[in-house]
């Protein structure tokens, strides 16, 4: 059984070919999947190998073969997820889901994301550098989408700027006098700081994760 990402990729292999008679290439295929780069793409491609439904051929530009066509089904589920809206998101950079590091940096790329993945308001992507956040399913490698706020609830999983120098992806607590900034994961303990070190820049509003 393939995966929903595997089954598009394949659909639109499918398409392509029977629309231009070539496949398409990694960045078109990456483009049309909405991936972020082309190595969530190369692991794909081997998946469907691995499964017998296309062959690479060696030493050939755009040499990928179909032993095996998507269905209609297949085709019809690749035509909705390719009607979907997206949005442009900047993307900031690093932050650490582990100790904190140097404030977030202005945009230098950008990510585009289902339109679904996120609500109202200005929202900006990161991508998570440590392992602080793995008990709330927050991994390194992984981008997270941030809704930008300057408030959040306790228990929020926010961006929080420390003493305007270092920023960092934790669970928020709210106490009388100080806030705690706390890890999902029992290696890390929970670090408290008066109400004024601690600015929320965001809160978390979605999570990407390319296999």
């Amino acid at each position: 059984m393939l995966t929903q990402k595997q089954s598009e990729l394949l659909a639109f292999l499918t398409s392509h070919m029977a629309e231009h008679d070539v496949p398409p290439s990694f960045d078109e295929m990456r483009d049309a999947l909405g991936l972020a780069s082309k190595s969530g793409i190369h692991r794909l491609v081997s998946g469907l190998e691995e499964r017998g439904y296309i062959r690479r051929l060696a030493n050939r530009a755009r040499a990928i073969e179909i032993l095996r066509p998507a269905t209609a089904g297949q085709a019809i589920t690749r035509a909705v997820s390719s009607a979907v809206e997206h949005v442009t998101l900047p993307l900031l950079g690093r932050i650490a889901a582990g100790t904190p590091i140097e404030a977030l940096s202005d945009p230098t790329t950008h990510l585009e994301v289902p339109a679904s993945m996120i609500g109202s308001g200005e929202h900006f992507a990161l991508e998570i550098i440590g392992d602080s956040m793995t008990g709330a399913g927050i991994l390194e490698g992984d981008t997270v989408l941030i809704q930008r706020a300057d408030t959040a609830h306790h228990g929020d999983i926010v961006v929080a700027l420390i003493n305007k120098q270092e920023a960092t992806l934790k669970t928020l607590l709210k106490e009388p006098g100080r806030v705690g900034l706390e890890a999902a994961n029992p290696n890390y303990e929970t670090r408290y700081f008066s109400t004024g070190e601690v600015e929320v820049q965001g809160k978390l509003a979605g999570l990407i994760r390319n296999y």
